[in-house]
This record gives C-alpha cells, sequence and structure tokens, in this order.
C-alpha cells in the first residue's frame, strides 16, 4: 500500500494480531477483567487476564478500534506476558510505540487503550484478592511551576472539565509563570481523556 502510514512493525500486528480474544469472553475463565474505552466514537478495549502468584500467565483483548490501537495492544498483550503484576501496570504507552516504530502523531492517543484497560483489569484482580489500591499508576508532572500531573488533569476531565479554562479553574494550571508553556500538552491530554474516557 503506497499510503500506508504506519511502520511494517504495526503492519504485522494489524493483520496478524497476537492474543486476541476470538472466542466468548465467557468462555476465557480469567482471573482479571479490564474495560475502557469510547464506543461513542468507535473505540473500545477489553482486556482479560490470568494471572497466577501475581504473575501474568495468559492475556485476552478485544477491540473496535483502529490499526494504532489493534496494534499497539497486540504488542502490549506480548510484552506482559509472563511479567509481575506491579512492573506490567507500569507499562508505558511509549515503550509500546517506540517497540512498533513510531505511530502518526493523530495515533498516539489510540495506543492508550491497551494500557488504561490493563490497568483496569489489574486493579480489577487486585480488588478481587483483597489488596485494592495496592498499585498507583507513576505520574507525569505538565505545569513545572506548581508541580500539577497528568493525573491532576485526568481527575479534572472526570469532574467535568472539558476547556483549558476549566483545567485552569479546576487546577491552577498555567498560572504560576504565566506564561503558559504547558497549555499545548494539557489541551494534547485533554483531548486523548475525551476520546477514552467519553463513553464512560
Amino acid at each position: 500500500m503506497s499510503d500506508w502510514l504506519y511502520s511494517d512493525t504495526v503492519k504485522d500486528h494489524f493483520t496478524n494480531p497476537r492474543n486476541v480474544l476470538m472466542e466468548d469472553e465467557s468462555s476465557y475463565p480469567a482471573d482479571a477483567r479490564g474495560l475502557t474505552g469510547n464506543i461513542i466514537c468507535g473505540d473500545q478495549m477489553l482486556m482479560l487476564l490470568k494471572i497466577k502468584d501475581d504473575i501474568i500467565t495468559d492475556v485476552r483483548w478485544k477491540t473496535y478500534g483502529c490499526a494504532s490501537a489493534i496494534a499497539s495492544t497486540s504488542v502490549l498483550s506480548e510484552v506482559i506476558k509472563g511479567m509481575n503484576i506491579r512492573d506490567a501496570y507500569n507499562v508505558k504507552p511509549d515503550e509500546l510505540v517506540k517497540k512498533m516504530g513510531g505511530l502518526p502523531a493523530h495515533k498516539i492517543h489510540c495506543s492508550v487503550l491497551g494500557d488504561k484497560a490493563l490497568r483496569k483489569a489489574i486493579d480489577d484482580y487486585l480488588d478481587k484478592t483483597g489488596r485494592s489500591g495496592l498499585l498507583k499508576e507513576a505520574s507525569t508532572v505538565i505545569c513545572t511551576c506548581l508541580g500539577i500531573t497528568d493525573k491532576d488533569l485526568e481527575d479534572a476531565y472526570h469532574k467535568g472539565a472539558r476547556s483549558w479554562e476549566d483545567l485552569q479553574a479546576a487546577t491552577k494550571i498555567g498560572t504560576g509563570c504565566g506564561k503558559g508553556e504547558c497549555k499545548k500538552k494539557a489541551l494534547e491530554l485533554l483531548h486523548e481523556y475525551a476520546h477514552i474516557f467519553a463513553g464512560e
């Protein structure tokens, strides 16, 4: 395909995805289940894990999503097999993007679907084993002046923030130095959250 925008690795994982749930969910006895995404815009991800002694022994997933979501989750499913849940919880989408040889900039947000579903599944497993809240997702500082992280912005989104002004009202982001150097990244994250969470 002359207009194919993706690497050969992405093409391989898109056309031959690994660990896809082909059967009905009820026929796969999983220890953990994570579901995330925005069915309104067509992207939704289901992640099922088998876990023994906190080691992920098997994984199955299913998505309604684009090539980027399919390929990145296929790669993720291979990476996390045999991994301790603590290490798997902290696998980053940018690590997967690097393994895939990159993605078009406007498709990066699709690569986080599997990542979010994985953490939801691990949280589900921890809930079932009486260890709720044991693991926390690492955060990234977006506004260095006030120490505001991506998790602060995600929390603000869940509480109704939908614009830069909303984020400022909720977190005071960009009001420390007044330069607004964090605005671009914050708005990119806001777009990402809308894509992932709008259907929840």
